[in-house]
């Protein structure tokens, strides 16, 4: 305790020592600036995480956002679009999303939907259609200044946005749309956007085209389709198309030569998922992070050796422990990440 009181009175002199000064300080300002701020950066390596793993938090605003982040001790992230537009003030969504999903999930497993399931489903599906056509309206008229505002609320607290993951970029999107999300991630910071593969050579070539127009990077996400020639058409295509490779992904796939992938891609990878899931053999499952199959500290540290300079992105996709919750599960994966770098 003497100790720790001593370290808090020599630091509340040190600062005070600053703001009492009648000298300029060299450094002083930038100190007093990233005072109090998250920093995941760890020797060298960026580590990150998409927003998507505080989706069962209740209060999904920006600002709500921003704080699970600051409280993990995060510093740069992949940002969903649903805080973002949101803040923007894209209308909300009338939908029952969840029921959607679940429906959707059971009829492309295979499994027969009773009659009232078929006719909850398609009701469903016609209200995703009339609300698509509303936020294609808004997107259309879009006001930019407040995805610059957000950019600079999460900057002021110390957290950089390197991917923005709206539902703008599908083969159902508009054109506006498409280029709307490129000119949303440009007004936050972002250096690419990322959407799951399409699995369609003519949208990859389009979304890449596009890119190139709004000098953003559009990198694309797999899960267990993933190869190590997976992206090789896209990237391809468009010096603008890159990779949102899945680490844990690729892992449940059953492939073994994820590190020569790395190797292969590092120059267009944007950024990377990390998670830690079983291989088909121990039975794919998404696991607390050390008890899986996915050789995280192995890829931090090839990325640290190498000096690479994409972000790793905790993804939080395992079952949360009685007792915990997202922030907990997310602090105790960068935490992983700390103990392997350092």
């Amino acid at each position: 305790m003497s100790t720790r009181r001593k370290f808090l009175y020599t630091s509340a002199l040190g600062v005070t020592g600053l703001s009492l000064s009648p000298f300029s300080i060299k450094g002083a300002p930038n100190i007093l600036r990233h005072f109090n701020k998250p920093n995941s950066k760890i020797n060298g390596v960026q580590i990150g995480c998409i927003t998507y793993s505080f989706r069962s938090l209740p209060d999904q605003s920006a600002e709500a956002t921003l704080q699970y982040v600051k409280d993990c001790g995060i510093n740069a992230i992949e940002l969903m679009g649903g805080p973002a537009e949101g803040f923007a003030g894209m209308p909300e969504s009338p939908i029952n999303r969840s029921r959607l999903f679940q429906l959707g999930g059971k009829e492309r497993r295979g499994e027969t939907l009773s009659q009232e399931e078929k006719k909850e489903f398609d009701s469903l599906k016609k209200e995703a259609e009339a609300y698509s056509k509303v936020v294609a309206e808004w997107r259309a008229k879009t006001d930019f200044r407040k995805f610059e505002q957000l950019r600079k609320m999460y900057k002021d607290a110390g957290v950089s946005i390197y991917a923005f993951k709206p539902s703008a970029f599908g083969k159902t999107n508009t054109d506006q749309e498409i280029h709307y999300g490129m000119k949303a991630a440009k007004a936050l910071g972002a250096s690419h956007v990322t959407l799951e593969h399409p699995a369609d050579d003519v949208h990859t070539r389009k979304l890449g085209k596009m890119g190139e127009i709004n000098k953003m990077y559009v990198a694309y996400h797999g899960h267990e389709q993933q190869t190590f020639t997976f992206w090789d058409t896209a990237l391809a295509q468009s010096p603008r198309n890159a990779l949102n490779f899945d680490a844990g992904h690729y892992v449940a796939a059953g492939h073994t030569d994820m590190m020569e992938l790395i190797q292969k891609q590092h120059k267009r990878i944007s950024s990377i998922h990390i998670k830690d899931r079983q291989t088909p053999e121990n039975g794919k499952g998404n696991l607390p992070w050390g008890e899986g199959d996915t050789p995280i500290p192995e890829i931090l540290q090839r990325m640290q050796k190498n000096k690479h300079k994409f972000p790793a992105s905790i993804e939080l996709e395992h079952q949360i422990p009685e007792g915990s919750d997202a922030i907990k599960e997310v602090q105790n994966c960068l935490e992983f990440c700390k103990r392997a770098l350092t």
